[in-house]
């Protein structure tokens, strides 16, 4: 049994009209059973916020790795511990991860004389084991599951709206920690996706925030037909390039798509 994953990032219309950069970064890091992967937007009005959304997911996987050490003082083994984090754990675990990422935020303002304003992003991460998940979501964007003999695809959190439009709370803002949402859940997770708002309208539907299953299907049974995904990425470059999704959207859009799978 093995993890497979892709990360995959593509600049929106918009933005390439204007020629900014892709202001979105995802990616993950797989250690034998366990996977950890982040996800984060950045602010459209933050002058680098492409430098802080990669920074922001390289830092938070960068501390989320370590979780093996968290575990272990808990006399827990990193290669196969079965019981869940507590809520309580999880939420001191993802504070300390908001911590560490705003931490090199602002030594990175520091350092290029930014304000730590010019690096503001969204941030999701999460940690899966063959027994559980922990997750955390600090603005908009998704993460969406799909349990093991569970055909439901589940959305894990409501993404953080403000109350006008584009509006959202950043991981640099005063509020982030009481705006952070956290959540634990038991079970295999057979199929997880993250992404970025820049698909929230194909992939969720927003009335009543449930996640839209023929648009996730695709995307687990193209991991489940293929050997690499890493090396055979052209199927989901091509979607997120397509002018039928552009069409759809204008945004930058990211999406980490992981398989959990059995031999």
């Amino acid at each position: 049994m093995s993890w497979k994953a892709i990360a995959r990032s593509e600049v929106g219309t918009s933005h390439q009209s204007q020629e900014i950069p892709c202001q979105d970064y995802g990616f993950y890091r797989i250690y034998d059973d366990v996977i950890v992967g982040a996800v984060a937007d950045g602010a459209g009005s933050a002058k680098y916020s492409d430098v802080g959304s990669q920074l922001a997911v390289k830092t938070g996987l960068k501390y989320l790795s370590k979780i093996s050490e968290y575990l272990h003082k808990r006399k827990r083994c990193w290669q196969r511990f079965s019981q869940k984090l507590s809520q309580t754990e999880a939420e001191k675990l993802f504070s300390k991860t908001h911590k560490k990422v705003l931490a090199e935020l602002c030594n990175k303002a520091t350092t290029e004389d930014y304000s730590i304003h010019d690096l503001a992003c969204t941030l999701l991460v999460f940690v899966a084991t063959p027994n559980w998940l922990a997750a955390m979501q600090i603005g908009d964007g998704f993460i969406v599951v799909r349990p093991h003999e569970d055909s439901g695809y589940q959305l894990l959190f409501k993404p953080d709206k403000g109350e006008f439009a584009n509006e959202t709370t950043f991981i640099t803002s005063e509020n982030a920690l009481k705006e952070m949402q956290v959540d634990v859940i038991s079970g295999e997770q057979e199929f997880i996706c993250v992404s970025t708002d820049g698909l929230e309208k194909v992939a969720i539907r927003l009335q009543e925030w449930k996640a839209f299953p023929p648009f996730f299907k695709p995307f687990e049974e193209y991991l489940r037909e293929t050997s690499n995904p890493e090396e055979n990425d052209k199927y989901l470059i091509e979607l997120l390039q397509s002018e039928r999704l552009n069409a759809r959207t204008d945004d930058d859009k990211t999406l980490l798509l992981c398989l959990w799978e059995r031999e």
